[in-house]
This record gives structure tokens, sequence and C-alpha cells, in this order.
């Protein structure tokens, strides 16, 4: 395993430390491109929402349903609901 320098160090606890803050900020960036696309795009963006809803702390279960529905006014609600939290 490569040795990382202190700077190194601090960028990469920095950036698990705000892990969650940085998983809210691509939900909410992918709601809006969900609303501007459609076809494989779109599949696309879900996917990606669904990986950063998961490490949100988000059930499987309703990822699934919020996915299945395919509908971005839902997330737009999770996210109202995560921002209250």
């Amino acid at each position: 395993m490569a040795k990382h320098s202190a700077y190194q160090q601090k960028i990469i606890g920095n950036y698990y430390k705000n892990r969650d803050a940085l998983s809210f900020q691509r939900v909410q960036e992918l709601v809006t491109d969900l609303y501007l696309s459609e076809g494989k795009k779109r599949d696309k963006y879900w996917e990606s929402l669904a990986g950063h809803l998961e490490k949100l702390g988000i059930k499987r279960e309703r990822i699934d349903y919020l996915v299945g529905q395919d509908n971005p006014s839902l997330i737009a609600k999770l996210v109202e609901e995560l921002m209250a939290k």
C-alpha cells in the first residue's frame, strides 16, 4: 500500500468526513437531471441516484420503489424530507 503525504491524508480524511454532504448534494443535482433527461441517459441517472441514496442510509426497498416509479418528483419529496432532518 502506498504511503500518503500528510496533505493527501488530510484530503482523504475530509472527503470521508463530508461524504454524506457530497452524496446529498449529488442527489439534489440528479433530481434536476432526471427532469430533463430521457432514454438511456435517464437510466444512468437513476442508477447513480440509487447508489447515492444508499450511501445516505436509505433502505434498499425504498430505493427500489422510487426507481421503479420513475418519478423525479418523488425524489424531490425525499430530498425535502432529508433536509428536514
